[in-house]
């Protein structure tokens, strides 16, 4: 599970969830890993949920809306 943090947090995970989303470049995150202990698995859980993470311009665009609307 990840979850974006208000900034100047910092990474709040575990394990490989850590290293993973510190190589990705995320600044502010919370990860918590469910049931799964197998670090690999949580590694590539990690890569996918990156890989899927959106930005606020992308989502902004989607909806034919201003990005200042997306604060409301």
């Amino acid at each position: 599970m990840l979850r974006p943090t208000s900034p100047g947090t910092g990474v709040i995970a575990g394990g490989a969830v850590r290293i993973v989303l510190e190589m990705a470049g995320v600044e502010n995150a919370l990860g918590k890993q469910l049931r799964s202990k197998n670090v690999l698995n949580n590694a590539r859980a990690t890569v996918v949920a990156v890989q899927k993470m959106t930005q606020f311009n992308d989502v902004a665009c989607e909806r034919g809306i201003p990005m200042e609307e997306l604060w409301k």
